[in-house]
């Protein structure tokens, strides 16, 4: 009978405490590392939020953060119970290496789309040009980009092809220079034109006076004296500005 309570209690105690323990510990190193990955992912959500960061990237980002956290305190739980982990660490980069080459252009573009939103340089309702297309920015996606060309065609471009190349934003300052060139005959009065372009930028008032606009002769051409005008208006006046000034020029010169 000794021997037999002996042998239950070497048993307990070599066996079952320890698992016991080992397992509760697993338990409290798990929902408190839960907890934590949800209290830091909250607090990268609100700091994301007053930087004004897209609020899709912000689901995006909370979600990947919470998955990889919650993988490293799984880990951490295993590893209480006594498994190996370096096994299950394999398991996982295995699972993620084969995710990644199966997802790589869409992974591109995320990247992309994250770099769009935290470095803007464009914003939504911005005229620019990117990917050979020209738009105004409709809306910026975790992995595309919309715009609205000028005869109201939607494009969708991938986020990897706009930051992979280069972007020209005509919405990005408040002014914009036009720059023509306007040529007159050889046997036409070089000073009376030069009046007739000046009286005309001066006429419209959209035409900024800060910075001056510029008249100045820019070559003496095989059929024609050519004169560079360069004016500078608000960058929403710049295409009406354009083609009215080309028409004033027309009449009077």
């Amino acid at each position: 009978m000794d021997e037999l309570m002996s042998g239950q209690t070497g048993y307990l105690n070599m066996y079952i405490i320890p698992w016991g323990i080992n397992i509760a510990t697993a338990l409290v190193v798990f929902v408190i590392g839960k907890i934590v990955a949800k209290w830091v992912c909250s607090a990268v959500s609100r700091l994301m939020k007053r930087s004004n960061v897209d609020e899709i990237l912000i689901t995006f980002i909370e979600n990947i953060l919470y998955f990889a956290l919650l993988v490293v305190v799984v880990i951490a739980a295993l590893d209480r119970l006594g498994v190996n982990t370096s096994s299950v660490i394999a398991v996982f980069a295995a699972a993620g290496l084969a995710v990644g080459l199966a997802l790589k252009d869409s992974l591109s573009n995320f990247a992309a789309g994250v770099m769009l939103v935290f470095f803007k340089p464009f914003k939504n309702g911005d005229f620019i040009e990117a990917a050979g297309n020209m738009g105004v920015v409709e809306e910026i996606r975790i992995f595309n980009t919309i715009i609205r060309t000028g005869d109201n065609r939607e494009i969708i471009i991938p986020n990897s092809h706009i930051y992979g190349g280069t972007i020209v934003n005509f919405s990005a300052r408040d002014t914009r220079r036009i720059d023509l060139v306007f040529g007159i005959g050889y046997g036409d009065d070089l000073k009376q034109a030069k009046s007739l372009i000046e009286k005309a930028m001066k006429d419209d008032a959209r035409i900024l006076q800060d910075p001056a606009p510029v008249v100045m002769l820019l070559e003496l051409a095989d059929s024609s004296v050519n004169f560079a005008v360069r004016p500078w208006v608000k960058a929403g006046d710049y295409w009406e500005v354009r083609s009215d000034l080309l028409e004033a020029l027309k009449t009077r010169c």
